[in-house]
């Protein structure tokens, strides 16, 4: 059959679920690669409400027994081809967990990817809980898998911290370039900071974040921070705001989309994403295609690349120190254009090589599906 991609839910790209998603589109690239692909989801709602697309898609009604195994998947497991290649998404699933004994006992081969459950922030939530439910049942599921696809370091770091293993494989998504040229501004304008993303102040650092800008923007007054996005943590990061005085320069633009979004971030000349806990960010690299220098956190997982291409700063932890100093170095870099330029392209770059999906095929192919 070749690869089938199990996934609880059904790889909708109109919802918002960040793995449904990722699902989706690595389907997607395969079945154009000519792959023969298939995502089976398991879902409460077995309705069909979502456009065509160019892979076959089968959904399975889930059961109330969180590790029971719907009758009908069953059925197809054990009809498909021996060469069959079977690809979890997501970690501390109790089905995953039957699913792992089903496939190893009828000698069928499986890979994962948990889509950030195992980093190591993610591995510290709920962690008494979770190291009973890894001793009876997740640790099978490592063990019987083929290879664990990592997105990021602290992913490969927060699996080692549990199971050390020699499965674990490092690959990026790829990522669909829109950008066609980047708006780069000039020295007249005040240099302007941006974030994207949902407001939750302690997962995406942003109380670190406004006491970085109100450090630096004390010696560079005209300076100026975007903040785009909304969440149920909008008030508390206002009075945020006014506690350290700078509402007035720090602009709360709420969540936009498409090109309204597009071209916010256009708009910005630095990107900040300061989170403390990430799968990868894709408005990194989002702002990364429109040539903007990204100064992130190793947390984000894509830190790593930032450094390898010069495309920002990378700081090594959550701390308002470091990133008060990198709002430093941004701003000293924006004011040599030629400098900020040559940034900004290496940005462009890094999403071209690093992102590009016919080299991420290539990679899933040899190294996580051994093929």
């Amino acid at each position: 059959m070749g690869i089938v991609h199990l996934i609880l839910g059904k790889a909708n790209p109109e919802k918002m679920n960040g793995v449904n998603k990722v699902v989706y589109n690595i389907a997607t690239k395969q079945a154009q690669n000519k792959e023969n692909v298939e995502v089976w989801g398991i879902s409460e709602n077995t309705e069909i409400n979502y456009p065509e697309r160019i892979f076959v898609t089968r959904i399975f009604k889930k059961k109330r027994n969180p590790f029971s195994i719907p009758d009908d998947l069953k059925k197809e497991i054990l009809a498909a081809d021996q060469a069959t290649i079977f690809h979890f998404h997501g970690g501390w699933i109790p089905l995953f967990s039957s699913l792992s004994k089903l496939l190893k006992k009828n000698n069928y081969r499986y890979v994962i990817t948990p889509h950030g459950a195992y980093n190591s922030i993610a591995m510290e939530k709920s962690k008494y809980t979770k190291k009973i439910y890894f001793e009876i049942f997740e640790k099978k599921v490592i063990e019987n898998a083929s290879k664990i696809h990592c997105i990021g370091e602290s992913e490969i770091e927060g699996l080692h911290s549990v199971f050390p293993t020699s499965k674990s494989v490092l690959i990026t998504y790829g990522y669909d370039r829109i950008n066609t040229g980047f708006y780069s501004g000039n020295l007249k304008e005040p240099i302007i900071f941006g974030f994207v993303g949902r407001l939750d102040i302690h997962t995406k650092g942003l109380d670190i974040l406004i006491e970085s800008f109100a450090s630096f923007s004390s010696k560079k007054p005209h300076s100026k921070l975007w903040i785009v996005g909304d969440g149920a943590e909008k008030n508390e990061l206002i009075h945020l705001l006014k506690s350290y005085h700078i509402s007035d320069k720090v602009e709360l633009l709420g969540s936009k989309f498409g090109e309204e979004k597009n071209d916010l971030i256009k708009k910005m000349h630095v990107f900040v994403h300061p989170s403390r806990n990430e799968g990868l960010p894709v408005s990194v690299i989002e702002a990364a295609d429109f040539g903007k220098p990204c100064i992130v956190t190793k947390n984000t997982n894509i830190g790593h690349l930032v450094e390898k291409y010069n495309a920002g700063i990378s700081i090594a932890a959550p701390d308002s120190a470091l990133l008060t100093n990198s709002f430093i170095m941004m701003s000293e870099i924006w004011e040599n254009q030629n400098e900020y330029k040559k940034m900004s392209e290496n940005a462009i770059k890094m999403v071209e090589e690093a992102f590009d999906w016919n080299r991420i095929l290539e990679d899933m192919n040899t190294q996580l599906y051994n093929r």
